[in-house]
């Protein structure tokens, strides 16, 4: 049997671990194992958005060191997660020939989970289904870090009893941004206010994302504002059966 490794990311094991385990349950479903390596940590995005490259470093090698003692692919529910590791790893170690090399190795196994699905495995039906209007955002590092769109759309397009409906202005931030909502809360909470009046234009009840920041944050938005739409994991879509 296939084995991957999770990379569970902080905000999905401390907010969200039902998309965690939405993700095990639709990879067991189709035949793949799924390993938990229970050294890692932070993938140091926050650090490294910082400007705190020493820090980030720490945690990248640390990272690195606990996935050496595993083997297959890392899939994560988080493609900005993904993009750490793919790009900003390679940045934080430049000139250092030995951690860049094991760094690109990282970077080598690194799948966010839609990418993993539709790429690796060429699945973009999982037998999943959801009654009614579903539309997607697509989160700033899937989309432009990773270059990761198409694979989730033609995931949700394939769930049965869906509709999936256009976002309006989908492409643009929703204002997390990692630390940019801490640095620049009103500019945040401008596109914030952007995204959920585009939600509502959608009349549907549900937007999908692929990322816990963007989750946490429009959803905490909607609540402030109580309003009765909700945010979800495209995981938890795809595992509802």
């Amino acid at each position: 049997m296939t084995q991957v490794q999770l990379f569970i990311t902080c905000l999905t094991d401390s907010f969200f671990p039902k998309t965690g385990q939405a993700i095990v349950d639709i990879l067991l479903r189709l035949g793949i194992d799924v390993d938990f390596a229970r050294e890692q940590t932070c993938c140091g995005q926050p650090q490294f958005n910082a400007g705190l490259r020493k820090d980030a470093r720490a945690i990248a090698e640390h990272t690195i060191k606990v996935f050496e003692k595993t083997t297959g692919d890392i899939v994560t529910p988080s493609g900005s997660c993904a993009h750490m590791f793919r790009h900003n790893y390679a940045e934080l170690f430049e000139g250092d020939p030995t951690w860049h090399l094991r760094a690109k190795a990282l970077a080598a196994r690194t799948y966010e989970f839609t990418e993993y699905l539709v790429d690796k495995l060429g699945v973009t039906e999982v037998g999943a289904h959801w009654d009614g209007l579903l539309t997607y955002h697509p989160s700033c590092h899937t989309l432009r870090g990773i270059n990761v769109d198409k694979q989730p759309r033609a995931l949700l397009a394939n769930v049965q009893g869906a509709t999936l409906v256009e976002l309006p202005h989908a492409e643009e931030c929703c204002g997390f941004g990692g630390i940019m909502s801490v640095e620049h809360p009103e500019l945040s909470a401008e596109w914030l206010k952007r995204k959920i009046s585009n939600l509502e234009m959608t009349q549907s009840p549900t937007l999908v994302v692929t990322d816990a920041g963007c989750l946490m944050h429009i959803a905490g938005g909607l609540n402030r504002q109580k309003k009765k739409q909700r945010v979800i994991h495209i995981a938890e879509v795809l595992s509802n059966i």
